[in-house]
């Protein structure tokens, strides 16, 4: 019996190796992708956690503000508390450097106390000079700063305000995390040089042996809470609550990108299907005469499943070892974030993790067995006697017809996709559009009879007084008519493809189109000024805002602000902006979502929300909030909400002059400019760069910025469209594949048709036509279906994924494109194929008949 099986399976793939290669080529690409991404994010995660790590060193418990930096008053008050060891002061920020669109992440510190808790933050002295660690003009640079920056002459230069300020390279980092751009300065210097005198960041702390840190977190947080309400986080530094935090930030992304990559392993599984369906039918008699024989049904549907294990095995095993080298391929070329930017800053290395490859490969083997499963059942149960006789091939597959199970798939799809998220992830409507495609391929049988049985029915209809009409339409239709189930099994390879691939352009389009609208609607200034392009160092002076408002042209001139602020443990800050918005008529400036309210007289200021604030955070227009600023919580009422498509974190927006009666601030980040009817964009911009400080200034008009964004976004979803490209190619193969393979296994029925007078042309002409109306009809339906997939896409696992919405727009050249290749690909398939079943004359094929 197992010479039997070896021969039986070698035997079919040495008759038909393309099938074979196909179908094991779509469940390697789909294991490859999905591996790839795994490795690529796993590395990338676990070194960005190692480097937090490193920052937090041995600190037991954490003191942070709510606000970026807090009064060092509070420093005794910890240093003292009982179960203290070590209190380490640290104050942490993003410095500007002129030039660059990233900031350099400085750490000042007291060398004296981190010593104990964090031992990778002290530099190493260039030439042994012990006293560089405590000047007020030095810092240390990790490797990877100092190859950014490449000091010249051993000076760094930093923006403050809009001046600079050049500092000493005294020497480096040797525990810094390869790819980490840091750089640490002595405390003291740090507060003085960069106009932060008095403030903190954290305070690390460092607990007597034997303490519970976890009652000594809650004595804690309930102390800070009644003497400083709403102004102090608490943690514990590398639990998994703080770095699930900083992986949330590319959670929805990674699994975005994995769900794309196992399209294509979906692909694979239909494929299997289909390559195994044709075959079985193909091979009908031959398997009820080996039944006759003696091979009862339980082993003969052993060798069909064993069949296709060893198409899943081979798939598997090649995408395992394809994802690793894309992974350590991807890694090099295009860095640990795949263009989207979570993971900047640090250098992973790609790791074999067993685990997570035996788990794609099962994935892989047991998507081919899924795929052959329902052919080889159909196999075993065929009663032998039947099964000799040539023309029972349609009622092979007859159990494919059924449409309740695939009515059943729709209704739960449709069930699905208004359940709520599960962690902050779409799992639910992703299950939807796998139920969606399911049931729509199982419906394809029906679809293709009713179709084409209306169709028959009409042609004869109309050519039934017309002795010379074309018989080449007419056997077409017939065929079509009355052979639905392998019909729905080309629809469906159409289908899967073509579906996938509309849902994923419309997406990306819809994306992208309603970026550049929101883009339109959020830059009406005529020129953007910035002090930098990144940090949080550079601003401008109320005197340097004044000679801005006053440049020649300027109409208005609306200011500024942003920092970030901690709303939730466990949750990254939120961006607060500060603006000059009309209450009356937000709208002229934000891209409102839904209602808004203009506070009433003695109501609290208003705020205005991005639809991430609604979903993270539960806020809703007319409701109160609390915002920290100036080292209390102030009440705010929230007014709007507006579409943020750069923070996917949360934005809160405010009105300047609350901003600053709150705060006392009136340093600016940033100046929209809006000219006067009459004024050039070019003299102003002429004139403002004759100010004093135009060195430390960065102008751009509005179409600048577009430009800039847009190739951001196409820099960012590079891989989603690499995937998208992958899902129509292996459409492509499929439709191939699934024609070709169908036209080789009706050799018979052509060598019957030549015996009857229908010529070799006339058999092309019918393939032909059968290839182009199977492939419209699967592009009609695939069109439909990506259509509706696309809906859940847009307004389901988008919303719930990043927390925005978008409009719905079609890319129609794309798609017209797509439908003519895969066309063009099921009439050239047919074609060959057909020439190829033909080749061998008709007594040939006939011969077995009877």
């Amino acid at each position: 019996m197992r010479r039997l099986s070896r021969w039986l399976l070698l035997g079919e793939w040495r008759a038909h190796p393309v099938r074979a290669l196909v179908a094991i080529a779509a469940i390697a690409v789909g294991i490859s992708l999905g591996f790839a991404i795994h490795l690529i994010n796993a590395a990338a995660f676990n070194e960005f956690s190692a480097a937090v790590k490193g920052l937090s060193g041995v600190a037991d418990i954490q003191v942070r503000g709510t606000e970026p930096f807090f009064d060092e008053a509070i420093y005794p008050h910890l240093a003292q508390r009982d179960g203290v060891v070590v209190a380490s002061p640290v104050l942490e920020f993003e410095a500007s450097v002129p030039g660059q669109r990233t900031a350099l992440k400085i750490i000042g510190t007291d060398a004296f106390r981190a010593g104990y808790i964090t031992p990778d933050l002290i530099g190493v002295p260039a030439n042994d000079d012990i006293n560089a660690t405590l000047a007020d003009d030095t810092l240390f640079l990790s490797p990877a700063a100092q190859q950014w920056l490449q000091p010249a002459d051993g000076l760094v230069t930093l923006q403050v305000g809009t001046g600079q300020l050049k500092l000493r390279v005294a020497g480096s980092l040797p525990g810094a995390r390869a790819g980490q751009r840091i750089a640490v300065m002595d405390i003291g210097a740090a507060q003085w040089r960069f106009e932060k005198l008095g403030q903190l960041s954290r305070i690390d702390l460092k607990l007597r042996d034997g303490m519970n840190r976890e009652v000594f977190k809650a004595q804690l947080e309930k102390d800070l809470q009644s003497r400083y309400p709403g102004r102090f986080r608490i943690n514990q530094p590398n639990d998994e609550e703080q770095n699930s935090s900083n992986e949330g930030m590319s959670r929805a992304y990674r699994v975005n990108l994995t769900v794309l990559a196992l399209v294509a392993l979906f692909t694979g599984a239909f494929l299997v299907f289909s390559t195994q369906a044709l075959s079985v039918i193909r091979r009908r008699s031959q398997f009820a005469l080996l039944r006759v024989l003696g091979l009862d049904r339980h082993r003969l549907l052993r060798q069909i499943l064993i069949e296709g294990l060893c198409l899943g095995i081979a798939g598997s095993a090649i995408g395992i070892a394809a994802g690793y080298g894309l992974a350590a391929a991807a890694l090099h070329f295009m860095g640990a974030d795949l263009g989207a930017g979570f993971f900047s800053g640090v250098r992973p290395q790609v790791h074999f993790t067993p685990l997570a490859a035996a788990i794609y490969f099962a994935l892989g083997v047991a998507v081919a067995l899924l795929g052959c499963a329902a052919p080889a059942l159909d196999a075993a149960r065929a009663k032998p006697a039947v099964a000799l006789k040539s023309g029972t091939e349609e009622a092979a597959m007859s159990r494919l017809s059924r449409a309740w199970p695939s009515l059943v798939c729709m209704a739960l799809a449709a069930l699905l996709s208004q359940a709520p998220p599960i962690f902050e992830l779409p799992l639910f409507g992703y299950l939807s559009i796998a139920l969606l495609l399911i049931g729509a391929i199982g419906l394809m049988p029906r679809l293709a009879a009713i179709v084409f049985r209306l169709a028959f029915r009409q042609w004869s209809a109309a050519t039934a007084d017309k002795p010379g009409a074309s018989a080449v339409v007419t056997l077409t239709l017939s065929r079509l008519a009355n052979a639905s189930s392998q019909a729905g099994i080309a629809l469906g390879g159409v289908l899967s493809s073509f579906s996938l691939m509309v849902a994923m352009a419309i997406m990306v389009t819809s994306f992208r189109v309603s970026l550049d609208d929101w883009l339109l609607h959020i830059l009406p200034a005529d020129i953007y000024v910035s002090t930098a392009s990144g940090g949080a160092t550079a601003g401008l002076q109320p005197s340097e805002q004044a000679m801005l408002a006053a440049l020649p042209g300027v109409a208005t001139a609306d200011f500024l602000r942003t920092r970030s602020i901690s709303l939730a443990s466990g949750r990254p800050p939120v961006t607060l902006m500060a603006r000059n918005v009309d209450a009356a008529n937000p709208s002229r400036t934000l891209a409102i979502v839904g209602e808004t309210q203009t506070p009433a007289a003695g109501s609290p200021p208003p705020v205005w929300v991005s639809e991430a604030m609604v979903d993270l955070y539960g806020m809703k227009v007319g409701q109160r909030i609390e915002l920290p600023l100036a080292g209390a919580l102030h009440a705010f009422q929230v007014a709007g909400v507006w579409r943020d498509y750069a923070r996917p974190t949360g934005t809160i927006q405010m009105r300047l002059s609350d901003y600053r009666a709150i705060t006392g601030e009136q340093q600016a980040s940033a100046v929209a400019l809006t000219l006067k009817p009459d004024a050039k964009p070019e003299n102003t911009l002429a004139a403002l760069k004759k100010l004093p400080f135009a060195a430390a200034l960065d102008a751009s008009e509005p179409s600048q910025i577009r430009a800039m964004s847009m190739k951001i976004f196409d820099r960012s979803f590079a891989i989603t469209y690499l995937l998208e490209a992958i899902a129509i190619v292996i459409g492509l193969f499929g439709v191939a594949a699934t024609f070709s393979a169908q036209t080789l296994a009706r050799a018979k029925e052509f060598g019957m048709l030549r015996h009857v007078g229908v010529t070799r042309r006339q058999v092309l002409s019918i393939l032909a036509i059968e290839g182009g109306s199977l492939t419209a009809l699967g592009i009609v339906t695939g069109f439909v279906l990506g259509w509706v997939i696309s809906l859940i896409l847009v307004f389901v696992v988008n919303p719930q994924s990043f927390h925005w919405t978008m409009q719905l727009h079609m890319p129609w050249p794309l798609l017209a494109s797509v439908a003519g290749l895969l066309l063009a690909a099921a009439a050239l398939t047919a074609l060959l194929a057909g020439r190829q079943s033909l080749s061998g004359g008709p007594i040939r094929a006939v011969r077995e008949d009877w």
